[in-house]
């Protein structure tokens, strides 16, 4: 689950999940409609999968420099450490589908808890509750903020007494509660999404005037910084042979962390952390970035956006333009797993990708900042369908390189680092592009819900079909039972018969091939069928997109 591995630097939009199924993470947001600052969170699901960041228009009074920050270095560091809190139960949801993983789930369990990933892409739902609704003698943020806070702290504590029960032991898929973690970690990130809202929108109005384009540098380096606690770091402290290996000189059979202990730990932190933040942070009121629009209000904003001709047109494109990364995206890092590789190797990858990641829109901004920034996003995406295809090749030699199982040449990983990187230039152009078009043409007379509603299409665009892409891939796969009489096909009772009568379930036919060409074909039939509307698109008169 590379998708939900290498988030949000908002996985994001992620996000995300790269989660190679959530991997999956990056969400979209809202801010007060009447504040310049708006913010874009990608939920594309990539290989290995880590949040993305987000990228703010900072004020044109903001001065970036320490001198700025004078007054402002405690509400930097507070709203620096709500974000780290805020990526650490998003880590930990991108960490679970490779625990499951290397626990034998079928790929229907994987995509029933793909669904976990969901709320930071629907959060436009709900964002105008949260904004509206509040006691004024608490304050409007920390109205929100206390309770969800709260309440994310009782949910890791309760999770940490009994995720061990639900997620079952190594290689004993049977023993794993899909659904009931499936809810608790929707749960989860549902109150993480709704946390971000408030967090957000606190932002505006904690920090000076001058600061406030500060608020997106505290969003992506902290929301990272958690989810790199909860996911990569997680994953290499829990894993033993890593520990092992690295830094242990007597060999143990665990980790230093488990997944127990890890939430135990961080459920404190919430407990403690909000209730200093509830005594000691005063929230200050500021007409100018606290908006005081109705809850209706907004949703005609909407409403009226959504009648758009040219919104529609374009709503169609973003809910199906990443149905042929679907397989690449989804299931990549699960397959590499299958082969053998270590869960927390996969992790690892993530790190050497940070700086590619942050380098990456500011070269690719350049060609994006013209009138057409939809041709950069049109000539890439040819090349990041055929990435499936390299994907595809990556995952079936795999099988074939290891010296023994689970024993991988450095070749081969250096292998798969080039090709993440290639295929992280083809995801970023298409993102960039997506979101300067974004910039473009969204309606500043109704602020930042236009932009919000752009970004959710896109993350549901992302997140349904990756979720489909998983549940499907068991039903493509054919097995058989060699040296017994059973059968292995779609069914674990039969697979398991097989296996005690001496026999072994071989796979035939792997759905993810048939997965990856079938949906890359469509890509590139989507691509002839669309390709003349974006241009159109690109090039209408701003006036079109206009709600007046």
């Amino acid at each position: 689950m590379l998708k939900k591995l290498i988030s949000a630097i908002n996985l994001r939009s992620g996000k995300r999940n790269i989660i190679m199924s959530k991997m999956p993470v990056t969400a979209v947001r809202r801010n007060p409609p009447r504040h310049t600052i708006e913010e874009a969170d990608i939920g594309e699901d990539s290989f290995p999968h880590v949040p993305i960041p987000s990228r703010r228009k900072h004020g044109s009074g903001s001065e970036n420099d320490s001198r700025s920050l004078e007054g402002d270095y405690g509400n930097v560091a507070l709203l620096l450490f709500l974000y780290v809190l805020q990526g650490i139960p998003l880590g930990v949801a991108g960490s679970i589908p490779m625990l499951l993983q290397s626990r034998g789930v079928s790929y229907k369990d994987q995509a029933i808890f793909s669904f976990v990933f969901w709320p930071f892409s629907i959060k436009l739902l709900w964002a105008p509750l949260v904004d509206s609704l509040y006691l004024s003698s608490f304050g409007r943020r920390k109205s929100w903020l206390v309770p969800i806070q709260y309440l994310i702290g009782v949910f890791m504590i309760f999770l940490s007494y009994h995720v061990n029960s639900l997620i079952g032991s190594e290689k004993s898929g049977d023993g794993v509660s899909v659904y009931f973690l499936t809810f608790i970690f929707f749960m989860l990130n549902f109150l993480a999404a709704t946390q971000d809202i408030a967090v957000d929108g606190w932002a505006l109005t904690m920090l000076s005037r001058r600061n406030v384009g500060w608020a997106s540098t505290c969003n992506s380096v902290g929301q990272t910084a958690g989810y790199f606690l909860g996911n990569i770091l997680f994953l290499a402290l829990e894993s033993a042979d890593f520990c092992n290996k690295y830094l242990r000189s007597e060999p143990q059979q665990t980790g230093l962390i488990t997944l127990a202990g890890f939430m135990f730990f961080w459920g404190i932190v919430f407990f403690v952390t909000t209730t200093l933040v509830m005594i000691m942070k005063h929230e200050a009121d500021d007409p100018d970035a606290d908006s005081e629009q109705g809850i209706l209000d907004t949703y005609k904003q909407l409403v009226k956006v959504i009648r758009l001709k040219p919104i529609i047109s374009y709503a169609i494109i973003l809910l199906t333009v990443k149905i042929g990364f679907a397989a690449a995206d989804s299931l990549t890092g699960l397959k590499l797993i299958e082969a053998g590789m270590k869960k927390e190797t996969l992790a690892l990858f993530a790190v050497p990708m940070i700086p590619i990641q942050i380098i990456l829109p500011l070269i690719i901004s350049k060609y994006t900042a013209g009138p057409t920034p939809m041709d950069v996003y049109l000539r890439a995406m040819p090349f990041r369908l055929l990435m499936g295809l390299v994907y595809a090749f990556m995952v079936w030699i795999s099988h074939g390189v290891q010296s023994s199982p689970g024993v991988f040449p450095t070749s081969f990983y250096a292998f798969i680092l080039i090709v993440y990187a290639l295929h992280q230039v083809t995801l970023y152009s298409m993102f960039v592009s997506g979101m300067a078009f974004h910039a473009k043409i969204s309606d500043p007379s109704i602020g930042g819900t236009y932009m919000t509603l752009l970004n959710t299409l896109s993350n549901l665009g992302g997140n349904w079909p990756s979720t489909l892409a998983l549940w499907l891939v068991d039903g493509l796969t054919l097995k058989s039972c060699i040296g017994a009489v059973g059968s292995c096909e779609k069914s674990a009772p039969l697979e398991e018969q097989c296996t005690q009568h001496g026999g072994a379930c071989e796979t035939n036919v792997d759905g993810y091939y048939i997965e990856s060409i079938l949906l890359i074909a469509i890509g590139f039939l989507w691509y002839i069928w669309r390709y003349k509307k974006v241009k159109e698109l690109d090039r209408l008169d701003i006036s079109a997109w206009k709600c007046s």
